[in-house]
């Protein structure tokens, strides 16, 4: 009976649990492996737990800010630019505070959570992002109050420098999305640079298993004039780009002819104008969305299919 009922409270927390992990990791793999950790801790106590929620949140707390601690020699090793696995639907949901939790799992949070410890990482998103109490955050990452209080000022801070705003109407923040989309498959050049900020960067992660950008491209008609001349050859050999929110922003998934998926975009969105464009392509980042297609290959197909345009 005990059993059923720790298995009912866990199932019952597992969002807030993974929401929590991915929010440390930026990997939905690493962040799974995560809650399950913390699942069988939870499982295996011997004593009586009081709060379900205190210890799991907990638990996973402190098993991500360890693979966090062991990743970063891995990040340091990582070929090109590195972005988070990107997640298409955050399982945690809060009406009240729903803008927050988008805003905070967007590709440019995450990558600015990148700059923190570990530990400020962690005191940030139990008490920023979920609103955690101090006492509760404490106890998560094994701190006093008063030095959570102080890592969370100095989070802040971090945060705060480099961090930008999105849209907050997201009716218009999706039609200029959908403006976007529109335009990239028609390949319409002027289209796209409308819509583009001026400095608008376009940065892809492939983490040296696919094809990609030997830099960052710069500027609305560098960013235009590559996206008219490459995307219209994807769409000319079967492959589909189907809109769908990354990481709470407005974003797509490109898929080859047979449905496996080629790479996702995500957009940010400022001022009424797309301030950046990150694409993954890595397969082993897309691998939970769908079996991945083989972006060589599609590569290979591209330069067929320029050839009769030369």
């Amino acid at each position: 009976m005990k059993d059923r009922a720790r298995a009912e409270e866990f199932q019952e927390l597992r969002p807030l649990l993974f929401s929590i992990a991915y929010r440390l990791l930026g990997s939905v793999g690493e962040a799974e492996d995560a809650v399950q950790e913390a699942w069988l801790r939870f499982a295996g106590s011997p004593t009586e737990v009081r709060s379900p929620k205190a210890f799991l949140s907990a638990a996973v707390t402190r098993i991500s800010i360890d693979v966090l601690r062991s990743a970063r020699v891995r990040r340091e090793e990582y070929v090109g630019p590195w972005f988070p696995e990107p997640l298409l639907a955050d399982p945690y949901e809060d009406p009240v505070r729903s803008a927050e939790l988008a805003d905070s799992v967007s590709m440019a949070a995450l990558l600015l959570l990148e700059r923190l410890s570990p530990l400020e990482r962690a005191v940030f998103v139990l008490r920023e992002v979920f609103d955690f109490g101090f006492p509760e955050v404490a106890s998560a990452v094994g701190r006093s109050e008063a030095a959570c209080r102080q890592l969370a000022v100095r989070a802040r801070r971090h945060m705060a420098d480099g961090r930008p705003r999105f849209e907050a109407d997201r009716r218009e923040r999706d039609e200029l999305a959908a403006r976007f989309f529109e335009a990239l498959h028609e390949g319409d050049l002027a289209g796209l640079r409308d819509l583009l900020a001026a400095d608008v960067s376009l940065v892809g992660d492939a983490g040296g298993k696919a094809p990609q950008l030997a830099r960052a491209v710069l500027g609305a008609q560098n960013v235009a004039r590559l996206l008219a001349a490459v995307v219209p050859l994807l769409f000319r050999i079967d492959v589909t780009c189907e809109q769908h929110e990354v990481n709470g922003q407005p974003g797509a998934i490109f898929r080859d002819r047979n449905g496996k998926v080629l790479q996702t975009f995500a957009l940010d969105i400022l001022d009424g104008h797309v301030q950046a464009i990150r694409l993954v392509l890595n397969p082993d980042k897309l691998a939970h969305v769908g079996p991945v297609a083989d972006a060589w290959a599609i590569t290979e197909e591209i330069k067929q299919a320029r050839r009769p345009t030369e």
